[in-house]
């Protein structure tokens, strides 16, 4: 007699903090850092843009050092196309990935004179389609420089909102979905600020800093970091 094979149930994905207890964890980052704005330093959307775009697999550190003497020199497509891959290259390669990055500064920067007439779009499906911008460098430029209410879920965004249990995903698509949902309208501007500077100084990854967190009570990781000795 044959044995009914059993159906493995699919895992449920793990339900996420109430809106409730969202509302309360963006009320305290924002009163704990009330001016949340990107530490990449830039002049104009362009730059911005580059710099964005250069930040991936770097620390925003290391890519304003790289940038410093770059945006002196070019702060519009039309310059940085005036000094050239070789030149932009050299600017750069202190950071990681740095030839292929130089390669798509470049198309980029001719992509924006050739579709955009020098100007950095001011829509998703437009950013996206330059050289070396993807979902998270597009919506960083449209939150930081049109004041767009988007989500750029990187490393540090990923981890906080699976570690508080504020928006499980097992992909950042995942993760920015449940953001986009559960973010209360009077905070969504700077949401994407709050959670990547709390990500950065106190939800760190390897030992989070759960002692001067202003969201401990409401942060579903169990193995909280107690505090040092002295602290």
């Amino acid at each position: 007699m044959s044995k009914t094979p059993i159906k493995k149930t699919a895992k449920r994905a793990p339900r996420g903090l109430t809106r409730e207890q969202a509302l309360d964890i963006f009320a305290r980052l924002a009163q704990d850092r009330p001016d949340p704005k990107t530490e990449l330093d830039y002049v104009n959307p362009f730059t911005l843009l580059v710099a964005v775009a250069l930040s991936a697999q770097a620390t925003d550190i290391g890519v304003n050092k790289a940038t410093k003497l770059l945006f002196q020199e070019a702060d519009t497509p039309e310059k940085m196309l005036a000094l050239g891959e070789d030149h932009v290259r050299d600017r750069i390669k202190t950071i990681g990935l740095f030839r292929n990055k130089a390669k798509n500064a470049i198309i980029m920067s001719q992509q924006l004179v050739e579709r955009h007439g020098g100007q950095v779009p001011h829509d998703r499906a437009s950013l996206e389609a330059l050289a070396g911008v993807g979902r998270k460098t597009a919506n960083v430029v449209l939150n930081e420089a049109f004041g767009e209410e988007t989500i750029a879920v990187d490393t540090h965004i990923f981890r906080v909102g699976n570690r508080t249990g504020l928006a499980p995903g097992k992909t950042p698509d995942e993760v920015e979905a449940r953001l986009m949902k559960i973010v209360p309208a009077e905070y969504m501007k700077g949401a994407h600020h709050w959670l990547i500077l709390h990500g950065r100084y106190v939800c760190k990854a390897r030992k989070p800093e759960c002692w001067r967190c202003p969201i401990a009570d409401l942060c579903r990781f169990k193995d909280k970091t107690p505090a040092p000795k002295g602290a």
